[in-house]
């Protein structure tokens, strides 16, 4: 049973920004002062899994960074919008592209750039260290802060609701 109070089932897309959420809220900068982003490896196996799934994943952020477009792109993921400084519009117009109804979407977001966003789909969702204000939007909040397991506690549970987490299936576990 999820501890989140949404029929997680009906859920066909998930939308996340980045700094914040799939990578910690401090990334360090190279010498040139071009932002470092981690990523987690757990993160990067549950959204190659949702793919897999049949499940819509973009991403949307201000962030202008060849490095997260390619790294988001091997795990499968084509939806991918670098230096977004207003985020609804790309959101809208991805949810149109991909025939997605305001409920049938979650939107992850931390920061005050991510509140329009999650004021417009079905499921917000906030990072355990998201800004105060985000959370007051967000429906639901993560055990997992930034960077550390977002995307894997959100996507595992919409995964379980639809009967496909760990279901064995060879082709997953690659």
């Amino acid at each position: 049973m999820s501890s989140i109070d949404y029929d997680l089932s009906t859920l066909r897309g998930v939308a996340f920004d980045v700094d914040g959420v799939l990578s910690p809220s401090t990334v360090p900068m190279d010498s040139h002062g071009v932002p470092q982003r981690m990523t987690n490896l757990k993160d990067g196996y549950a959204l190659q899994l949702a793919v897999k799934c049949g499940i819509s994943i973009a991403i949307i952020t201000g962030a202008d960074s060849e490095a997260i477009a390619q790294r988001f792109r091997g795990l499968g993921i084509t939806d991918i919008y670098l230096k977004t400084k207003d985020k609804l519009p790309v959101l809208q117009d991805w949810m149109g592209r991909r025939g997605l109804e305001t409920h049938e979407v979650a939107f992850v977001g931390d920061d005050i750039p991510d509140i329009e966003s999650m004021q417009n789909v079905g499921l917000p969702v906030a990072p355990a260290d998201a800004d105060p204000d985000v959370k007051d939007v967000a429906c639901f909040i993560t055990r997992a802060s930034g960077g550390y397991g977002v995307a894997r506690e959100l996507l595992a549970e919409i995964l379980k609701a639809k009967g496909l987490w760990m279901t064995k299936d060879e082709d997953w576990f690659q």
